[in-house]
């Protein structure tokens, strides 16, 4: 029998992915019952799209028995204050990322889930990409050796679209900004493939449009003894190839056409999306799992672990403490940009963000 899912916002895009996917796909057993926003307009338009029961309040949603799980994906700023209700109503959660925009935030989430005990995942879609499961499992096998330099690129060309910077991304109220966005998935893929950082160093700049701040960053992560990560995010970006780059004692692996700027622009046929070197083997090994045609099949991915998730037939993409730390990660890159010094992320300064 189908899991039956509640929206609740439908500020974060991605969320539309997924209710086309559950909806399309009957197999991934999910079906969108119910629907909730602020934003009156949203809400009509969605319900038509997905043929939902929409509700006018929170409450009201959440007080219904036939919905068994909720996908909140609202403005940022709200994640807190809907977690906290759906929690306390009981219900599997989905969030979608990031977290939250404060650590004070995502500790109400951490709290309100771990007193709940529901089931509670993030929805990160780099943690469940085929090709980036890939790069783990290369990197946790040990065939590459001792690791020296992970960088992982992340654009998107948002900042030159017309009538971005009228959008709930760019509003205080909503959100930060759109590093806190959008940094927020690679920095992420490095806590998921490396763990924890005891550092970073960050440069963030606003390059193009003052009213849409932060749109350039380049941020090193230092873990004792390496490798160094860097993340290097532009969202003044329109194209782009490589995304993915391990340097390592033993090898190298490269990926390309991870992101929007590199997935979605014409590539020679038959390019190979992801290979690795070995000295052992003395060759470049191209993987066998292709490029997706454009970032939305990449989103658009992440609904059939979701169903998993709800189905009680995987473990959680990223737990709350799990995202709490990359959220930690985020904020400290604006420590570090604002007071240009290294910043360890037990600093103090960062719960100030």
């Amino acid at each position: 029998m189908a899991i039956r899912v509640g929206v609740l916002g439908f500020a974060h895009g991605h969320v539309n992915a997924y209710c086309t996917q559950w909806r399309e796909r009957p197999d991934l057993g999910v079906s969108v019952v119910a629907g909730w926003d602020h934003d009156a307009d949203r809400l009509r338009q969605n319900a038509e799209s997905f043929a939902f029961r929409p509700f006018p309040t929170v409450s009201a949603l959440l007080a219904d028995a036939d919905v068994q799980a909720v996908v909140v994906a609202s403005e940022t700023s709200l994640h807190a204050d809907l977690v906290e209700q759906a929690a306390a109503a009981g219900k599997a959660i989905i969030v979608q990322k990031p977290l939250a925009l404060t650590l004070a935030d995502a500790d109400r989430i951490v709290t309100a889930v771990e007193r709940a005990g529901v089931p509670f995942t993030v929805a990160w879609q780099m943690r469940t990409d085929p090709q980036n499961l890939q790069i783990k499992e290369l990197i946790e096998s040990g065939v590459l050796g001792k690791l020296f330099i992970v960088r992982r690129r992340h654009s998107l060309s948002t900042h030159l679209w017309n009538g971005f910077a009228d959008t709930w991304h760019n509003n205080p109220q909503y959100n930060r900004d759109i590093w806190a966005d959008d940094s927020s998935h690679p920095i992420d893929f490095i806590h998921w493939l490396l763990g924890e950082p005891e550092t970073v160093t960050a440069e963030v700049e606003t390059l193009f449009d003052p009213r849409v701040p932060n749109d350039n960053g380049i941020a090193v992560f230092r873990y004792p003894g390496g490798p160094l990560a860097e993340v290097d995010c532009s969202f003044t970006c329109v194209a782009h190839e490589n995304t993915t780059e391990v340097v390592a004692e033993k090898g190298t692996i490269i990926q390309c056409y991870g992101d929007g700027p590199s997935c979605g622009w014409p590539r020679p046929e038959g390019a190979c999306g992801l290979k690795w070197y070995t000295v052992e083997s003395g060759t470049w090994t191209c993987s066998e799992i292709p490029s997706p045609p454009g970032h939305g099949h990449r989103i658009a991915g992440l609904a059939e672990p979701l169903a998993r998730f709800l189905q009680g037939q995987r473990p959680p993409i990223c737990t709350a403490a799990e995202a709490r730390i990359s959220l930690r990660m985020v904020l400290a890159t604006y420590v570090s940009s604002r007071e240009g010094r290294r910043v360890r992320l037990d600093d103090p300064a960062i719960a100030r963000v």
